[in-house]
């Protein structure tokens, strides 16, 4: 298997990712919530959040990587490893994902008893370099649980982004950022009334995250 393209600061990616043998990386409930909570804790620092979504054996993400100015300068540092802003600003942004990876798989390993690696290698990982990728990736990622019959209605669907766009709550994403990529929040919710059309995606051949 050939190396990954490193993770470049101030790129934006599609990353994703499932469980090895296609095995379920979230068993239940909490597994969900612990994967959101070691994520805010290892990997939001050095990102913006555009959009997410869990899925019983995999998930997707879609993130910008900060700039090192950018993380020096951030919020949200607490709880990272004891890592100063200038620390983490040197680590590669592929390794801040392999550690929180890691320390999920460890969560699990141990909650359930099995050993062994939880995620298939590497993780995935698609640059976003157009707009119109944009819009499409965030409504691809916001369709899969109904695309894998999870659910009839994407805001029934409590792991992912989705909801958060439709909210004026506090959020970690980048909700602006995406509204205005969809001309407001009436452009948002027109965009997802359909299935996107998955030629349309930018996919790796072979790829299947069922």
């Amino acid at each position: 298997m050939t190396n990954p393209t490193p993770l470049q600061h101030g790129r934006v990616y599609h990353i994703y990712n499932r469980g090895v043998n296609r095995e379920n990386v979230f068993l239940e409930e909490r597994n969900y919530r612990h994967f959101l909570k070691l994520y805010t804790q290892h990997v939001a620092p050095i990102v913006f959040t555009y959009a997410y979504c869990l899925l019983r054996n995999h998930f997707h993400l879609m993130v910008q990587i900060k700039t090192p100015e950018e993380i020096r300068n951030g919020e949200n540092l607490t709880g990272l490893q004891d890592l100063s802003g200038l620390e983490l600003a040197s680590k590669p942004p592929g390794q801040v994902f392999s550690n929180f990876f890691n320390a999920y798989a460890k969560a699990i390993n141990k909650a359930y008893g099995r050993t062994g690696a939880l995620w298939q290698r590497p993780f995935g990982r698609i640059e976003v370099t157009s707009d119109q990728y944009f819009v499409q990736l965030i409504t691809y990622i916001h369709h899969n649980p109904i695309k894998h019959g999870f659910v009839d209605d994407l805001g029934d669907w409590p792991y992912s982004s989705y909801m958060a766009f439709a909210s004026t709550q506090p959020t970690r994403l980048e909700r602006q950022t995406v509204l205005d990529w969809f001309n407001g929040p009436e452009g948002f919710a027109a965009a997802h009334a359909q299935p996107p059309v998955e030629n349309k995606i930018k996919w790796v051949i072979g790829h299947d995250d069922d």
